[in-house]
């Protein structure tokens, strides 16, 4: 098991409270019928090793949580990105939280992120197909 729990009976979401994306998704989630436990990563701080966790969950590259076309990250990298390392992609998800691409999702095993709010709702129902309550 990694750093964040895998519980098949409760959703983690990871948001911004601050990105119109992070306020939408968060209220998908609480109205669906899943236990929540939301982070909301304006308030607080993920570590290194949870961001390469969840970078590992989801089968991608640290820097591809981050949306490089971002107007604070262009302000801040330019097309520099490239050039950042493992920790210095780190380092700008703890410094910058307005630059993740989106919202995560972790259901049981399952992660995905989630850019379009209303996603989730469609994830949810596609996961929910076929379990008796």
């Amino acid at each position: 098991m990694g750093i964040l729990a895998e519980d098949k009976n409760q959703m983690t979401l990871i948001y911004n409270s601050e990105t119109s994306v992070g306020k939408q998704t968060l209220a998908y989630a609480k109205a669906s019928d899943k236990k929540l436990a939301s982070i909301d990563i304006s308030k607080t701080k993920v570590t290194g090793t949870q961001w390469a966790d969840l970078a590992s969950k989801l089968d991608i590259k640290i820097a591809d949580l981050i949306d490089q076309e971002h107007t604070d990250f262009i302000k801040n990298f330019g097309d520099k990105g490239a050039l950042l390392s493992s920790e210095d992609w780190i380092k700008v998800l703890q410094n910058q939280p307005e630059v993740l691409k989106g919202c995560i999702v972790i259901n049981g095993k399952e992660s995905l992120i989630i850019t379009n709010p209303s996603d989730l709702t469609k994830y949810l129902e596609s996961n929910s197909a076929g379990i008796d309550e």
